[in-house]
């Protein structure tokens, strides 16, 4: 858990560390939480790692089989629910939000009105959100190094079995919501979280209290159905992991449910009244890249692969691979109602050049959208 390139001797860690005392540890952590802002960050709290509740309700949701294939979920048993146990020494857990939703993106409204439009999830239109955050992470660190000597730590962000909005919901940056997202009283759910598991006693903070109350509007704008009920989301019908971890055949009965949404899904966010306090991201990194808040289905699925690999570069998108970004177009561009469509004639051209695709996947899913013309 010591930082790289640091001594790690067990007696360099206590000489740096042994003389925090409790109010000096409750004014370092109010000045982690300054640092974090001058980072970038727009909150951040302290939480113990006490995830047993937490660890019950992963439990009964893998038993469930609501992970689908996303077999990763339960191969790191515990671990995941008990930081401890993943990085040994961890008695305290800083929680970080970063806003990512540009005021520069194309409106969903209109996005959704658009029948030939491609919909990508917001948080994918700028530069991937792991190296981000992580770099941010790695230098609130090493400033907290600055002040204490060597400590022991790992940074996290959405790249190991951490259970992130359970202890973000800990350290006060909000709770989770219905839909299973973080919502936060002063910045709805358009953000971004990472952590830093510290062997740092640090003062935690008051957990957040939910307020969804009697809404359930998330459970009512699922297209899917995906909610399954409030704060149960069964993962196998969420278009998030139809369209980014899901490597093999999308079922067919939910293909006309997904729209023109090709990678991920927001309409349990964009429903969502708490959204109305978010704020937008003042954050260069997540602007909109190659026009992906407002492109068309024909001009990404005429992308060539080392199109997809350049205009994808940096990008979260590149996690759903090729293959997956043309199945995912495929069934978008076979729920275009062409009697909506401004070209209809495009579309089913786009579809007819890559009946002969190299990927069995891609074939499959384009025989399937032109199918549903043939049959209108």
């Amino acid at each position: 858990m010591n930082k790289p390139g640091t001594p790690s001797s067990s007696q360099v860690h206590k000489d740096s560390t042994e003389s925090l005392t409790d109010g000096k540890l409750l004014e370092l952590a109010t000045r982690i939480k300054i640092w974090g802002k001058e980072l970038g960050f727009q909150q951040l709290g302290i939480t113990d790692t006490d995830l047993y509740s937490h660890e019950k309700l992963l439990q009964k949701w893998l038993s469930k089989g609501f992970h689908g294939s996303m077999e990763y979920m339960q191969r790191h048993g515990r671990r995941r629910s008990r930081p401890a146990e993943l990085v040994p020494g961890t008695v305290r857990v800083i929680s970080a939000r970063m806003d990512y939703m540009s005021a520069a993106a194309k409106p969903a409204s209109e996005l959704m009105a658009d029948p030939e439009s491609a919909w990508v999830s917001r948080y994918a239109l700028g530069r991937d959100y792991h190296k981000v955050l992580r770099k941010r992470l790695q230098k609130l660190a090493e400033r907290i190094s600055e002040e204490t000597g060597s400590f022991g730590y790992r940074a996290f962000v959405d790249s190991a079995p951490v259970l992130e909005k359970a202890l973000a919901e800990k350290a006060g940056l909000g709770w989770i919501g219905k839909h299973s997202n973080l919502l936060s009283l002063r910045a709805g759910s358009w953000y971004f979280l990472g952590e830093i598991y510290t062997d740092l006693p640090l003062p935690v903070d008051t957990p957040a209290e939910n307020h969804c109350g009697d809404c359930v509007r998330c459970l009512a704008a699922c297209p899917t159905g995906a909610i399954v009920g409030p704060y149960q989301v069964d993962a196998r019908k969420c278009i998030s992991y139809l369209t980014i971890e899901l490597k093999g055949s999308i079922p067919e009965a939910l293909r006309p449910l997904m729209g023109n949404r090709i990678f991920g899904c927001d309409d349990c966010q964009l429903v969502c009244p708490w959204n109305r306090f978010a704020k937008m991201s003042e954050e260069p990194d997540f602007l909109p890249r190659n026009g992906l808040d407002a492109e068309s289905l024909v001009q990404l699925f005429g992308w060539s692969e080392a199109e997809f690999m350049e205009r994808t570069r940096g990008s979260a998108i590149r996690r759903t691979g090729y293959a997956g970004w043309l199945r995912n177009i495929a069934v978008a561009l076979g729920n275009v109602d062409l009697r909506r469509a401004a070209h209809p004639k495009s579309v089913i051209e786009a579809l007819k050049k890559r009946r002969k695709h190299s990927s069995e996947l891609v074939r499959e899913h384009v025989a399937w959208a032109l199918g549903r013309h043939d049959s209108t």
